[in-house]
């Protein structure tokens, strides 16, 4: 069987997408897919105007680099790094120059709110306080979609709703379109919109309508049918 079966959709500029279903559905996969990080064996992916079937490795190597921010659930910062080279390594990859880089390491930590921690390494930090780094690491190439895998899953209800905002606040700040795999009702409760995928195909959408339903009864049967 394959991991996925005849998806198809589409995600806005500047719209925040939740990918929700139980594991195994095919919904991690479908992110490495829209990143980059493997190839369809049919079809095409489209990321701003790039058709990914058709670029060669070095291609979405770049592709990766510049157009793409990755937000990952154990945060998968360099332990050796303090805060600001963490969020300078995808510059350095990108061979901006260091001044530039420094410059715009300690910008992107202080729109996070990490300004504090520029030179703290990630086990002086909090969990929440490392995803925030890794929001701005992730951030540091100005990629026009940033992709998440569970990026609260390793947080507690606190941290997780700050980093909900913090997402929200970038969207409508700089216009970053966000695909976020999940399985938490808070990250669900931020989403313009939602799919639930199954055995590798989309069940069902969910709209700005259906989502707020959820919120605002905090139905709680509902909203776990909603992420089975």
């Amino acid at each position: 069987m394959p991991a996925l079966n005849g998806i198809s959709f589409g995600v806005k500029k500047g719209e925040i997408l939740g990918i929700v279903g139980p594991s195994g559905s095919g919904k991690t996969t479908l992110l490495n897919l829209v990143g980059g990080m493997g190839r369809p064996s049919s079809g095409s992916i489209i990321v701003d105007g790039e058709d990914l079937s058709e670029l060669n490795d070095g291609e979405l190597t770049d592709f990766r680099l510049e157009k793409i921010g990755f937000i990952f659930q154990f945060y998968n910062l360099i332990s050796t790094l303090d805060a600001e080279e963490n969020v300078e390594l995808p510059m350095n990859l990108a061979n901006v120059q260091v001044e530039e880089r420094q410059k715009r390491a300690r910008e992107l930590l202080r729109v996070v709110g990490m300004e504090h921690r520029f030179d703290h390494l990630p086990s002086q930090m909090s969990g929440g306080e490392q995803q925030r780094v890794a929001v701005a690491r992730a951030l540091a190439n100005n990629p026009p979609v940033i992709l998440g895998d569970e990026p609260t899953g390793d947080l507690d209800s606190k941290s997780a709703k700050n980093l909900v905002e913090l997402i929200r606040a970038l969207r409508r700040d700089k216009k970053i379109t966000f695909i976020i795999v999940t399985h938490d009702p808070l990250v669900v409760e931020g989403c313009d919109r939602v799919y639930s995928v199954r055995d590798g195909k989309i069940m069902k959408e969910f709209s700005q309508t259906d989502i707020n339903h959820f919120k605002l009864s905090r139905n709680r049967d509902s909203l776990d049918e909603l992420l089975m």
